[in-house]
Order: structure tokens, then sequence, then C-alpha cells
């Protein structure tokens, strides 16, 4: 006996809502089924997701994907869809079109307009879909901060900041230095902590 996907409640987006969604630089996403749209991210924004994911994608051992706008369905009735700037993936994990198991990492860059939504929304709803580290990336003040599944909430494990090294474990040994985040220089030399 199989069992299909539950259908949504009534008068709820789903992920194939979403396709009729317009090609505008914006990310659309879903939270409980109703439509959630961010602008298109700003310079800054994308360079800091760029810099995370060549970075992680350097140190990543080969069992381990970095997706910058990897789309995950947090709920089997496909209503509750967000897209992490970037996600890290066991490839044992891959799923198409959209990510249904838990990335090992979600990471979200703050945006004036997405400060409540990463701090508090995409953190519950991250936590209860067992996502085991979520990184909030705060470019105004060159920090990001490091949150570790427990039970079913996130515990603050590390917030760094400028110029010192955020060292962690998991899901693979790195180190990062904030400022070169976003940095003029050689910042593939030292992003590290070399």
């Amino acid at each position: 006996m199989s069992i299909g996907k539950p259908d949504p409640p009534a008068g709820r987006l789903t992920v194939q809502d979403l396709a009729r969604t317009p090609d505008d630089g914006r990310r659309y996403e879903l939270a409980d089924g109703k439509l959630d749209v961010s602008p298109a991210p700003v310079f800054l924004h994308t360079l800091i997701e760029g810099r995370l994911c060549t970075h992680l994608g350097s140190v990543a051992p080969s069992e381990f994907a970095v997706l910058p706008g990897a789309g995950i369905n947090l709920t089997a009735d496909r209503t509750r869809h967000r897209v992490p700037d970037p996600a890290v993936i066991r490839l044992s994990d891959a799923d198409h079109p959209y990510l249904t198991r838990p990335p090992a990492l979600a990471v979200e860059v703050v945006s004036p307009e997405s400060v409540f939504r990463d701090n508090h929304t995409k953190r519950r709803e991250y936590a209860e879909f067992g996502i085991e580290s979520y990184w909030i990336v705060a470019p105004e003040k060159e920090g990001i901060m490091e949150f570790r599944l427990d039970d079913d909430q996130y515990v603050e494990t590390a917030q760094v900041y400028g110029d010192d090294v955020f060292e962690t474990d998991f899901p693979f040994p790195l180190k990062i230095v904030p400022t070169w985040l976003t940095a003029d220089g050689p910042w593939k030399r030292h992003i590290g902590g070399e």
C-alpha cells in the first residue's frame, strides 16, 4: 500500500502554484499556503551568498553539495516552501525538483526586509523540519550566528563578528572570517582564517 501526498487545505497555495509566478528575479516562497515574496537580492546580499558558496564548496567533502537557491518543501502537503541562501545537503538526500529531506545546513543572509522572517519565522520552520544547523549572516554587523538543533529547537552555538574567526565542525570542519564575506582584496586567501 502506498500513501500519496496529502491534499492541501482548501484555498491554500502549493508548490505547483509557484510555477505560475513570474520570472522577475524575486524570491517566491510559501508560508502555510500563502505567498511570501521577497525582492530581488541587492549586490551585497548576492556577494555574500556567492562567497559563501565558493568557500563552502571548496572545503566540503565530496559527499556534500552546496546549493544556492535550492527550494525546500517543508511539509508533505507542499504548502510551506522555502529557499535558503545557500543550503548544504548530503548528496544522498538530493531530491527533484525540490528538496524534501532536511539539508545539513541552511544559511540566510539578512536584508532589511527579512530581519523578522530570518530570525523568527524561518528559524522556527527550519527547526520543525529538522535542519541540523542554521546560520544567520548579518551583513551590517559583519557577523555570523550559528544555531544547532537540540530536540526540536535551535540553540545558539556561536556568534562571531568582523575579523574574528568563526569555526565549526558541522556539517564539516570549516572556518570563516566574516569580514571577508564583503571586504575588498584577496578574500579567497583570507576568508578561511589563513
